[in-house]
Order: C-alpha cells, then structure tokens, then sequence
C-alpha cells in the first residue's frame, strides 16, 4: 500500500500532466485533427478498409416513430457537431456583445475580410463548376476552420501581432456565421412547416424561461434536444439547434458553458468527425481525379480566393477609412493571414456532406480540401514571415 502513492505521482507525471500540457497548447486541436486525419486514411486504405467504412456507415436501430440519424456517420454528423456548433455560436455571440465584433469601428475590417474572403472562393469555384454536376458545391471553399488556422499561426509565436491574431480570430468567427447561414438556407431539404413551427415554439419557451431567471443547465439540455429533434425534421440542417441555443444563453453563462465544452468538442468531437468523415478511399487514378474541375475549384477557392478576397477587401476598408489595419502589421502579414483562412478542413468537409451525396464527389472535394490546407499552411507560414521581416525592417 505504501507504494501506492508512489504509482499514482509516477502515473500523474508521465500521463496527466503531459496530456494536460498539450491540451492548454494553442496547436493542440490542429496537431490532433491532422493525427486523426492521417489514422482515418491509413485505415481506410488499408486491409481494414472494409471493417472500417462498415463501422462508419454502421446502422443504428431506434423505435418506431422517432426519427433519427440511422448511421454512425450521421450521428456524428448531424447530433455531435451540434455541441460543435454550440461552441461555435457562444464565441460569435460574446464577440457581438463585448468582443472584437462589438462595434462598427472594430467590427468593419474583420467583417469586410470575411465577406471577401466566402465571396471571392465562391466565385471561383463557380467559374470552374459552373453548369457541371459540381456546381452545388460552391460553398465548400467559402470556410475557415479557426481552430485549425489560429492553431498555425500560433506557430511563428510572438512573430505574428497579438492585433493580427485577434483579426483572424474575428474574420473567423464571421465567416462560421456565414458558412451556418449558407448551410440553414442552401444545404437543408424541403421544409416540414409543422415541425419548423415547433421549434418555433421551443425558443419562445426558452426566451420566456430566461426573462424569468428559470435559466439552468438541464433547461439548455433539455430544450436543446428537443428544439435539435425538431429543427433534424424540419428540412434544416440540424446543427444550426446548437448555435440557435447558444444565443439563447445568458451573456454571464457563456463563459462557463464554453469551458465546460471546449475539451470536448475540441478532442473528442472533433477528432471523431475527422476519423468518420476523412475514410477516403484514395483513388488508382488520383491525378486524374486531381485534374477534375470539382478538385481545381476546391483548391483555387481555397489557395487563391481566400487570401485574395480576405486581402483585397481588407485594403479596400482601410484605404476608404472605413475600418483600422491591425497595429504593427503590413499589408504582406494580411495576405499571410488570409492563406491561413485557406485552411477549411472542418467546416469545409462539413459542407461537403452536405452538397454531395454521391461518394466519389465527396471523397474529391475532400481530398482537395486537404491538400489546400498543406498549401494554406505552407504559404500562410511563409507570407507572415516575410511580412514580418519587413515589417522590422520598417
């Protein structure tokens, strides 16, 4: 027995305090979904590749009448990244009300580069995809995954501006509003008015418990299922439940919602969304399928139209006045920042299950998208170094 606490303190220093230590660095997330990533391909070209795409598109049985996701995949997909998106609406709703989206003035420039930054890789795609079976995939290249990006950037340390940061986190932060906005508007099905006017009813119940100080966690919980079972049956998708709950949370609760959460999502949904949703089967002919018009406009939106609308309409804000360029940073750090919003990956192939139903389009679009993210990478690192040399130089 007297060893006993001897293990536990062996056990705490080798295991615990590691994994905690990497869990509180900023590239945690990034380094696990790339992990994940690596895993979910290796399997699914390996001799387990039959094994492990059943587990994925595994069938779950439920009662009869309750409509439900009926896959593995699905529940992942469509109840999981509801919590995802939770977390998602928390921090766009803390940054309306008291963060960096909180007024005109430091709303402008971050709100300019994110409508620049979906509009310009959704043109793109477009140009490339127009009048092909491809087209309904041009909201793939409109995403940035924050995590992910403010995870790279991190990378280069106290080299990239606490201000430019905040500027990525901000664009990132509004281009997720826009690519949930995009998915509830273009990527549900058709409308089941009953149960759209059910959850109607749902958020008038909670905005009325919330008037009344009656706000506790198993309300969230429980009007949170059941407002996600109606908006599943309704024709939206039903992940936009979870950012419509998080604005009905109370400002002073979103802190202590977001840290209970964040381990979660971060590194259990997250990562299980990557292992279920990267089981590409990589193809004899990849090149071939690399030179298909769906893959180019993927990578274009996401290498070319990302930085370029990021920084076209980023300059054009400052140069009218209309919003401030981060202090100490240079126009060459922005087009930086704007290659690391390349970076889609969750969202991203979050959209693609969404605008493709056939397989072999999906397993394109996301090959594509992660190889942009490599490119986004690579360039992003290079370009906010160069512009910080010049910067210093300055």
């Amino acid at each position: 027995m007297a060893a006993l606490p001897q293990i536990r303190r062996i056990i705490r220093n080798t295991v615990i305090s590691p994994i905690q230590e990497f869990i509180k660095d900023s590239r945690a997330v990034g380094i696990t979904l790339l992990a994940c990533t690596l895993v979910s391909l290796l399997l699914a070209n390996s001799s387990w590749s039959a094994d492990y795409l059943e587990l994925v598109e595994k069938e779950i049985q439920f009662p009869v009448g309750l409509q439900l996701p009926h896959t593995l995949l699905h529940w992942i997909n469509d109840g999981l990244m509801a919590l995802f998106f939770f977390l998602v609406g928390m921090e766009i709703k803390r940054e309306l009300l008291i963060g960096e989206l909180s007024s005109i003035k430091k709303a402008s420039l971050p709100i300019a580069a994110a409508i620049g930054g979906m509009l310009m890789p959704a043109l793109i795609y477009s140009l490339f995809n127009y009048n092909t079976p491809y087209h309904s995939g041009w909201g793939i290249p409109m995403a940035t995954d924050i995590a992910f990006s403010l995870g790279v950037a991190s990378l280069l340390g106290s080299r990239v501006p606490v201000s430019l940061k905040i500027f990525l986190m901000a664009l990132a932060i509004i281009d997720d509003l826009g690519a949930i906005l995009v998915i509830a508007v273009f990527y549900g099905g058709a409308i089941q008015w009953v149960y759209l006017l059910a959850a109607s009813g749902v958020v008038l119940l909670l905005l009325t418990l919330n008037k009344f100080k009656l706000h506790t966690w198993w309300v969230t919980i429980l009007g949170g299922l059941l407002l996600w079972y109606c908006i599943f049956n309704s024709g939206i998708h039903a992940t936009i439940a979870g950012v419509v709950i998080a604005f009905l949370v109370p400002l002073d609760r979103l802190n202590h919602y977001e840290h209970s959460l964040h381990d979660i999502v971060n590194f259990i949904i997250l990562p299980l969304f990557a292992l279920a949703n990267t089981a590409i089967i990589i193809p004899g002919n990849l090149l071939e399928s690399l030179t298909s018009s769906l893959s180019w406009g993927v990578l274009a939106g996401l290498v070319i139209g990302k930085p370029l609308g990021i920084t076209l309409f980023s300059w054009a804000t400052i140069k009218l006045g209309w919003g401030d360029q981060p202090a100490g940073t240079s126009i060459m750090q922005l087009l930086g920042i704007g290659a690391l919003a390349g970076i889609g990956f969750t969202m991203s192939i979050f959209i693609t299950m969404l605008a493709f139903t056939d397989a072999e389009h999906q397993d394109i679009a996301k090959l594509a998208i992660l190889i942009g993210a490599v490119i986004s990478i690579i360039a992003g690192l290079a370009l906010l170094q160069f512009g910080t040399r010049q910067v210093h130089k300055e």
